[in-house]
């Protein structure tokens, strides 16, 4: 095994996330794979959707073999900085949040669309029926 003599932060390795400069991080451990992406048997989009963020859920579920896990070893070129703090998913996250706050603010806005519809529709459905 490689001994590793660099530490990267979570932001850098997002940042090689083309097929020309590929990076993944896989259980605390910095992958350049962009020499990898068109022999990798799933295709080089399942390797590029998981760039800037840790990738490891997504090896294991691929159910990876021993060789394939020997394989991306050769590619090692780090280990992600214990240190670092900020993961890029948590932000993503956090948006996500603010989208969800938005449209609950919206709905509680103009709540009073929807129940003047349904107050008139059961008021000329009362006419109707009394004409009757």
């Amino acid at each position: 095994m490689p001994t590793l003599s660099k530490l990267y932060k979570m932001q850098e390795a997002a940042q090689h996330n083309t097929p020309q400069d590929c990076w993944v991080v896989i259980d605390g451990k910095v992958y350049d794979v962009g020499s990898y992406l068109d022999e990798h048997p799933g295709g080089d989009d399942v390797i590029l959707a998981t760039t800037g963020k840790d990738a490891t859920d997504e090896f294991e579920d691929a159910g990876h073999s021993n060789d394939a896990r020997e394989l991306l070893e050769t590619f090692l070129i780090g280990e992600l900085d214990p240190s670092d703090t900020v993961i890029p998913e948590l932000e993503i996250s956090k948006k996500q949040a603010d989208y969800t706050q938005k449209l609950k603010d919206f709905t509680k806005q103009y709540w009073a669309v929807p129940v003047a519809v349904v107050g008139v529709s059961v008021v000329v459905s009362f006419l109707y029926l009394r004409k009757k």
